[in-house]
């Protein structure tokens, strides 16, 4: 039997709640003041993996779900896989100026995928740390080569060369010839 209001004879609606939207949390100095303080957006940070001399927009990097970490088994150990061949997730945030978007942030984490025995090697540790350095608006590129550097460079100004331009010279220093 449903509810009846005094005033109209129609049935009450029960009350909507106000829908909380998820965004990862993160340890922070604040105390914390309800559901999703001290959250972050990521929603401005893209996921770039570099395999091969070829680097491609990748959002299942994310959450370690990319098109070359899937079916891979991950260790901390280098040498438990031998043969994997050098890859990298790049995470580059995008930041809105006066002047327009620009890349803001940029940061580089090195692993090796061997597709054939399905291992691989990571240090996750290292992936979270850089993630949170990019999302600060840090460029972190020193451990890519000349040729993935020339890949992210091309990615980059093909994506949108109006953020590549208004980008500061930092990044475009670090990913120069």
């Amino acid at each position: 039997m449903s509810k009846v209001t005094e005033d109209t004879n129609q049935s009450a609606q029960p009350e909507k709640k106000e829908k909380r939207s998820l965004t990862l949390n993160v340890v922070s100095n604040k105390k914390h003041r309800g559901f999703g303080a001290g959250s972050i957006d990521l929603s401005d940070v893209a996921c770039v993996i570099i395999d091969e001399g070829v680097a491609y927009l990748d959002v299942g990097a994310m959450h370690a779900k990319s098109k070359i970490e899937r079916g891979i088994k991950f260790t901390p150990n280098k040498e438990d896989t031998p043969n994997g061949r050098p890859c990298w997730v790049v995470w580059v945030a995008v930041e809105r100026s006066e002047e327009g978007a620009y890349y803001a942030g940029a940061t580089s984490c090195e692993m090796l995928i061997d597709s054939e025995a399905r291992r691989g090697w990571k240090i996750l540790a290292d992936h979270v740390n850089r993630l949170d350095a990019a999302i600060k608006r840090r460029y972190m590129l020193d451990n890519i080569g000349p040729i993935e550097k020339a890949a992210l460079r091309k990615l980059l100004m093909e994506h949108n060369l109006e953020w590549w331009e208004h980008s500061p010279e930092e990044l475009k220093t670090l990913l120069a010839d």
